[in-house]
């Protein structure tokens, strides 16, 4: 398994196959979130074919770093491999000089609930939905701790 810099159309493709991802973004949306605004795309390929990605993008422009998009094929998880993807994103957006990630999450996605705190991210927001499973968590991480 390796971790490289990879294409939106890579992204766009691999999160077809992604459980959790329900109408995934195509490309276009990428390329309106990117644009005039520095970003990382990185994959996880093993076997010639991409099982993971993370991409993030400066959103805020604040000295933060969100973490926009991620994703895992579910043959791959519990191997420490999203963990290797998020691990590189940190020092890639550390190098840059961000000084925090940020990212949100849905109530229902227990997993990535669990994989942020057990990375060191903290609660740092909530936004309330009507559906209660829908609300948003958001997360922070400092960087160079």
């Amino acid at each position: 398994m390796t971790i490289r810099e990879g294409t939106i159309e890579e992204v766009v493709a691999a999160s077809q196959h992604v459980p959790e991802l329900v109408n995934p973004y195509e490309e276009l949306v990428y390329h309106e979130r990117f644009q005039d605004r520095p970003h990382l795309i990185l994959v996880a390929e093993a076997d010639g074919k991409i099982i993971g990605f993370k991409v993030g993008y400066d959103r805020y422009k604040d000295g933060s770093f969100y973490s926009w998009m991620g994703g895992l094929l579910q043959a791959y998880r519990g191997q420490g491999i999203y963990q290797q993807l998020t691990a590189a994103m940190e020092q890639w957006a550390a190098e840059k000089g961000y000084t925090h990630m940020l990212l949100k999450t849905r109530n229902k996605l227990k997993p990535m609930i669990r994989f942020c705190l057990s990375q060191g991210y903290y609660v740092s927001g909530f936004s309330e939905h009507p559906d209660p499973m829908e609300s948003r968590i958001y997360f922070r991480k400092e960087l160079g701790l």
